[in-house]
């Protein structure tokens, strides 16, 4: 029986929102990065929906020389507003209120 590769994870850093200062093991996917979103579901008190906090994937750093990023850190997204719904290129506008379509 042939062996697996073993799962492979990385400590991400999160910046703002609940998670501030904290670092996660999160797992990364078949090109080697985490994951663009990181939703983090915390169930209610009172049995009501789960508080759903969204963190997006934003670069740590870049190189001197050639600007390429050096890692991934989470950044707090409080206005997130896709809904863990895939956007696909042929996708309709989100038409959210304030954007200027034309």
């Amino acid at each position: 029986m042939a062996e697996t590769e073993t799962v492979k994870s990385q400590d991400i850093p999160f910046e703002g929102g609940p998670m501030d200062g904290r670092v996660l093991p999160v797992l990364l996917g078949p090109t080697g990065h985490p994951p663009k979103a990181y939703r983090i579901p915390v169930p209610a008190p009172d049995d009501g929906p789960p508080t759903v906090y969204v963190y997006r994937r934003v670069p740590r750093g870049h190189s001197k020389r050639l600007g390429l990023i050096q890692g991934w850190k989470y950044a707090y997204d409080p206005d997130d507003t896709s809904g863990g719904r895939l956007r696909w290129p042929w996708s309709k506008p989100s038409g959210k209120p304030g954007d200027t379509q034309g």
